[in-house]
Parts: structure tokens; C-alpha cells; sequence
């Protein structure tokens, strides 16, 4: 089974980038047919898809977000990485990874991360 961690800090400034990294441990990053996504759920709201990074390495976004949006990997590493630029408190939420077969993934499918809280705030 595969199974997803994510990492990064807690607290970040307004105007800052956030990063978060994910690992990968039970399943290969190149695997056919796999999609890797970033999602994250504010506080009393919904979960929003941020972006994907499929096993050949191509990257798909939400457009809401596309222009600040960055996801990455390092297949040496097993990790694929999420950078949000020009943050505003309004970016606070649970992020969590996820594996799915679909770009954008579901909640109940897939497999998940347990989520990290990142707070925006001076």
C-alpha cells in the first residue's frame, strides 16, 4: 500500500512562498499511470484541488490557482513538492498529498497523506 507524508512548516509570513514536501513510500513516483496532487481544505470549507504531477512528470493546476501554484518532484528522493507563492491569510488550511489514478482526486479514493496544518499569518 502506498502511503503519503507530508512535511514543511507550520507558519508562514504573508507575501511568502509556502513549500510542503511529500513523500512517497510503498509505490514508485514514475509508476504508470499514477497521479500525485496536492489538496487543501481551509478552515469550515470544502477541499480544494491545488495541482497534480503525473508519472511521466507533467503538472496540471487548478486555474484558480495556476498563476501561484507550483508542484514538483525528485524521483531520487521519492518526493514530490508543492510551492505556493504570495501567500495571504486566506491560505490557511489542511494540506494534504494524495495518490490517485485521476488528475484530480476524490476524497475516499486514492491514497492520502494525514494532512498538515499551515497557518499564514505576521
Amino acid at each position: 500500500q502506498v502511503q503519503l507524508q507530508e512535511s514543511g512548516p507550520g507558519l508562514v509570513k504573508p507575501s511568502q512562498t509556502l513549500s510542503l514536501t511529500c513523500t512517497v513510500s510503498g509505490g514508485s513516483l514514475t509508476t504508470v499511470y499514477g497521479y500525485y496532487s496536492w489538496i487543501r481544505q481551509p478552515p469550515g470549507k470544502g477541499v480544494e484541488w491545488m495541482g497534480t504531477i503525473d508519472y511521466s512528470g507533467r503538472s496540471y493546476y487548478n486555474p484558480s490557482l495556476k498563476s501561484r501554484t507550483s508542484v514538483s518532484r525528485d524521483t531520487s528522493k521519492n518526493q514530490f513538492t508543492l510551492q505556493l507563492s504570495s501567500v495571504t491569510p486566506e491560505d490557511t488550511a489542511m494540506y494534504y498529498c494524495a495518490r490517485d489514478l485521476r488528475i484530480v482526486p476524490q476524497q475516499g479514493s486514492g491514497d492520502w497523506g494525514q494532512g498538515t496544518q499551515v497557518t499564514v499569518s505576521s
